[in-house]
């Protein structure tokens, strides 16, 4: 391995392995390298842009030569992005990597005591396997270094599609994506289209103006489509003869809705979100329940492989059909009621108003009678008052997020003390620390990884804890 140059170079730098934030590492002299570009086996040239004592961040230049892990990207944003960071990497290299995630998390940060992990569970689509995208519109479209090399003249320097990383101003003008399936491109390419033949402004996110801001596009696994288009500036004429647009050239469409925002960040909580043609609402099936999904609902994005995640989830808690169970984080109560069927009682815990509503209605519309769901931050609504109230859980699941649960949650599970605790995460980290809080009441029996989203570093893990 060659040596730090004035400038901040190394040559000849072997890939070793990769990090839970999707980029790869490598070593010198002690220093610990996250790079972006880089590839498990690669050999490559790396430029640090950023150093510390033992750590620093750097860009790959050159590959002198390539991994066996290595493929060629099928994505022509692919590095620009800023997404689908592992899209250079083998389907395989990708699952291997993962199993060592989940395994690295459990053993060497919760120091816990586990059985064997199962093979992870692999997507069978490594492409077009999101039911969510969420894209942005801006004035100050990101210019590629090919685009400034050239010098060319960017005239329309609008751009529909995502955020540059760090650069919260600049967006990405995406051709196609291969994350959403038809007719998300084909969408988002008209709205496009016809912004620009029609002269609409785009968003301005420094100066606050302009016309069009977001657009979202969600597909279900039984092909119900929902775009919801946001605006900055209030311009019904032009908005509604967007959506009449729409309406007319995708007639597949189900909701179409529209929502007028003025909020520093473009998300859709606190905003009206009204129907302009349709539901306000569509479906998505699941061993033939079917689940309500809103504009502001969480939904597992990916709806396919959710419903192998949600088996496992309901295979390891072993219901008999008596058991009590509380199911924590429940969302719009999609396992809450996918378990109901097999079991007593389900109660589900949510800090989301909206997605309670949904939940309830969920259960209502799939004629499920024996789930109570009640909204509000887990710490203060699951006391040991509560549980007096509800019943002792015989099993408790929990989908908590990326922060894992507070040490408080974690306390009442314990005093609750059910016989089984299915913990569904989809950050080993977080989860691995929660565990380490309870390894002197429960033992960890089974550990599952499931890949949820291929070409990125993202991975799920269920867990079975019973009590000891």
């Amino acid at each position: 391995m060659g040596k730090v140059s004035k400038n901040i170079v190394l040559n000849d730098v072997e890939i070793i392995d990769t990090s839970a934030e999707g980029k790869s590492v490598a070593k010198h002299e002690g220093m610990v390298i996250f790079c972006d570009g880089g590839v498990p086996g690669d050999i490559v040239d790396l430029n640090i842009y950023r150093k510390k004592s033992k750590m620093a961040e750097a860009k790959v230049i050159a590959i002198k030569k390539p991994s066996p892990n290595r493929i060629e990207p099928v994505c022509k944003h692919f590095g620009v992005c800023g997404g689908c960071k592992w899209q250079a990497m083998s389907y395989e290299s990708q699952l291997t990597f993962k199993q060592k995630f989940v395994s690295d998390a459990l053993v060497r940060i919760g120091k816990l005591d586990i059985p064997e992990i199962t093979p992870i569970f692999g997507n069978h689509e490594a492409y077009f396997y999101r039911n969510k995208l969420e894209f942005s519109f801006s004035n100050k479209k990101w210019l590629t270094d090919d685009q400034i090399k050239s010098g060319e003249e960017i005239s329309n320097r609008d751009a529909l599609g995502f955020h540059i990383p760090g650069r919260f101003d600049k967006v990405l003008d995406v051709d196609k994506c291969f994350l959403q399936p038809d007719p998300s491109n084909d969408i988002r390419n008209a709205v496009r289209d016809y912004a620009h033949k029609n002269n609409l402004s785009f968003y301005d996110i420094r100066d606050k103006g302009g016309f069009l801001r977001t657009l979202m596009i969600r597909i279900t696994g039984i092909g119900e489509v929902m775009v919801l288009v946001g605006v900055y500036e209030w311009l019904e004429k032009e908005l509604f003869a967007l959506l009449e647009f729409l309406k007319n050239q995708f007639p597949q469409i189900t909701s179409l809705q529209y929502t007028h925002s003025h909020k520093a960040n473009d998300s859709f909580e606190g905003l009206e979100i009204k129907t302009y043609a349709g539901r306000d609402f569509i479906y998505e099936e699941m061993e033939g329940l079917k689940f309500k999904i809103s504009a502001k609902s969480f939904y597992q994005t990916n709806s396919k492989q959710a419903y192998n995640l949600y088996k496992f989830t309901r295979d390891f808690a072993g219901l008999s059909g008596n058991e009590l169970v509380y199911d924590l984080y429940t969302g719009t109560g999609t396992i809450a009621n996918f378990v109901a069927r097999h079991c007593k009682k389900v109660v589900g815990v949510e800090y989301v108003e909206d997605a309670v509503k949904d939940a309830r209605t969920n259960s209502k519309e799939n004629g499920i009678t024996n789930t109570y769901f009640v909204a509000g931050d887990m710490k203060n609504i699951l006391t040991d008052a509560f549980i007096a109230e509800q019943g002792k859980p015989d099993v408790i699941i929990t989908d908590p997020p990326r922060a894992g649960m507070h040490e408080d949650v974690v306390k009442v599970i314990l005093n609750a003390a059910p016989e089984k605790i299915v913990y569904v995460s989809c950050n080993p980290a977080t989860q691995a620390r929660d565990l380490a809080l309870m390894q002197h009441m429960y033992k960890v029996v089974k550990v599952q990884p499931v890949d949820m989203f291929p070409q990125t570093a993202h991975v799920e893990n269920v867990v079975l804890l019973v009590k000891i």
